[in-house]
């Protein structure tokens, strides 16, 4: 491989190996359709030719005409298109007469292959395309390249093995997940073929690279990725200083850049991080062919809307629309996040926990928590939707491509709704073949990198945390547990409803609205139906005769509501969160003074009582 050119780190990484003799094998995964740094293509002075820009080429030109520029052979073959020569065309051709002869073939002489003097062949449409004959016939190829002769000076014949690189692309439709079992058939014996190249002698101790590419590790049969001879190494997308570095590119030579873009370079690249350089060059080309002009807006509207497609749809970002201002209570749950949001935007990330546990009944607004600190943390929130696929690796890969765009934001709060639903079970048996395991597996070793603290923070929503595995919710991935409970004294229950009545569109002021009863167990989604149920039966009173003001139509729904249904299910829910609590000033004074034994004993009362 060649060894002058500076190299991105994945390539460098990749050519250490390859040169030490420990792997001949490589499996890159990740950021494989985005364009990569190349070094500059070499002019002729004499000729006046100045010297030639970088550029960004795609990962299979960037393999053949980078990495594998010292070879005589490069090949690169997929499903979709075959076999293609990229480099040492005449070598193969030679190759496909001898094949010819001996098995009665006649490839040699089809027209595209019909010349010695060739230094690429495009024979997608005269090869077989199917892996099992396309592989096998490679594979001959690769053998045979090592036992080549040549003529000596002194007329004698000498070895003269060529350097031969196959990269094969979309390698997940040629091994795709699967237990070895259940694979039979061609498919049996191309996963064999592959597990031969980067095992057999023959192959490692010759100058031979194999190269199979695919998006997500986990869309690879399982004995490709867990095989030790071979190389699995990410291309994660561009960092800041990479962006940064392509948008100067991009820009560099564009007198009209300030009248099409409201930002600085700087700024453009600051904002564009998190996306390929071909979602970047998309975007900015639209701008500068002055379809769009480039301002701030523009830059948050279109960076989200390519992540939510990169991700398809698989996370979203939470719009700070609000700030913590606009929740009612949570006295300590908001002074605390205020904290950590400070510490973000000063850069102490070191004081910053892995994470956060929301816990408490349904209806305490968790999840309007986060939107409301979103506000406030000064950096992007997303939230993970359902990842989960009916599809054999689907699953794995949403979650591996849902990483891979996170870390590459640099800073994100990553916000996880119903976690217990969401996250797996260590032993989730054999309902689900596995799946379960493999997804909490893959959270469990994301969320305690500690590289990631201040980077990623996650932040975890569940009503029921007992049923979160233990492993997720300890210290080190979710660090900080805070319960959210209904209001418990008149002042703050009236400040909620007040809340709650801004929400619906009802334009009262605190004095106007009647008081609740005096319950502790009314939440703020109870709040909420109160008053929509006040709206309506406001909304649908006769028009003749005298009508109800809207304060007496919410008094007259107040007096008619009765208690939850649910009202022992939803104490369990209290007591659990109590139970999970890390930090007693988030706990309210009825429950403050509660030693673990009688926390334990309600638990089970409770529980007794709905059945669990």
């Amino acid at each position: 491989m060649s060894a002058n050119a500076k190299l991105p780190a994945w390539a460098e990484e990749m050519r250490s190996i390859f040169r030490a003799g420990s792997s001949s094998q490589f499996v890159l995964y990740g950021n494989v359709h985005d364009l990569v740094p190349a070094p500059a293509t070499s002019v002729s002075p004499e000729n006046g030719e100045t010297p030639a820009q970088r550029r960004f080429i795609s990962l299979r030109r960037f393999l053949t005409e980078v990495m594998f520029e010292p070879f005589d052979v490069v090949i690169q073959y997929d499903r979709g298109r075959g076999i293609r020569v990229k480099k040492g065309g005449d070598h193969f051709h030679r190759f496909l007469r001898a094949f010819d002869s001996f098995r009665g073939t006649a490839w040699a002489d089809l027209p595209d292959a019909a010349s010695d003097d060739v230094e690429t062949l495009d024979l997608a449409n005269l090869l077989p395309r199917d892996a099992g004959r396309a592989l096998e016939l490679l594979d001959r190829f690769l053998r045979g390249s090592q036992h080549r002769l040549e003529a000596a000076e002194d007329g004698s014949r000498k070895r003269a093995p060529l350097k031969v690189a196959v990269v094969i692309d979309h390698a997940h439709f040629i091994a795709p997940q699967g237990e070895a079992l259940h694979i039979s058939g061609d498919r049996s014996q191309t996963l064999i073929r592959l597990l031969d190249w980067a095992s057999d002698p023959t192959i490692t101790g010759a100058f031979v690279a194999t190269v199979l590419l695919s998006e997500n590790l986990t869309d690879l049969n399982r004995l490709l990725v867990e095989t030790p001879y071979s190389a699995k190494i990410q291309i994660s997308l561009p960092t800041a200083d990479e962006i940064h570095d392509y948008v100067h590119h991009l820009t560099t030579h564009r007198e009209d850049f300030d009248s099409v873009s409201e930002v600085s370079r700087d700024v453009l690249a600051q904002k564009l991080v998190g996306l390929s350089r071909v979602n970047v060059r998309s975007l900015l080309l639209r701008a500068l062919s002055g379809a769009d002009k480039v301002t701030s807006r523009y830059l948050t509207e279109v960076k989200k809307r390519l992540i939510e497609k990169e991700a398809f749809g698989r996370i979203g970002f939470i719009e700070p629309r609000r700030t913590l201002d606009d929740v009612a209570g949570h006295v300590e749950a908001k002074a605390w996040l205020r904290q950590d949001a400070a510490l973000l935007k000063k850069g102490r990330s070191r004081a910053i926990p892995m994470g956060y546990l929301l816990c408490g009944r349904i209806g305490t607004g968790k999840t309007y928590l986060v939107e409301c600190w979103a506000g406030e943390v000064g950096i992007p929130v997303v939230e993970i939707k359902n990842f989960r696929e009916r599809w054999v690796g689907a699953t794995e890969g949403n979650l591996e491509r849902i990483f891979s765009i996170l870390h590459a934001l640099g800073q994100v709060v990553v916000f996880v709704d119903e976690a217990d639903q969401a996250t797996g079970r260590r032993d989730s048996g054999t309902g689900d073949s596995g799946l379960s395991g493999r997804i909490y597996g893959m959270l469990a070793q994301e969320m305690s990198d500690t590289h990631n603290r201040g980077k990623i923070i996650w932040v975890f929503a569940t009503s029921r945390p007992d049923l979160l595995e233990v492993d997720l919710k300890r210290q080190g991935r979710l660090d900080v547990h805070i319960p959210l409970f209904p209001p418990g004294d008149p002042e703050s229950r009236h400040e909620l409803f007040s809340a709650m009545a801004r929400k619906v569109g009802i334009d009262l002021s605190p004095e106007e609205l009647p008081q609740l009863p005096d319950r502790v167990d009314i939440g703020g989604n109870e709040m909420e139906g109160i008053l929509v149920r006040a709206l309506r039966l406001h909304e649908t009173q006769p028009e003749s005769g005298e009508r109800k003001t809207l304060p007496q139509s919410v008094a007259e729904v107040i007096a008619d509501v009765r208690p939850s249904a649910h009202i022992e299910r939803l104490a369990l829910m209290d007591m659990i969160a109590v139970k999970e609590c890390t930090d007693s000033r988030f706990l309210p004074p009825r429950f403050r003074d509660l030693t673990s034994a009688e926390i334990n004993r309600k638990i089970s009362e409770l529980r007794l009582l709905t059945g669990e």
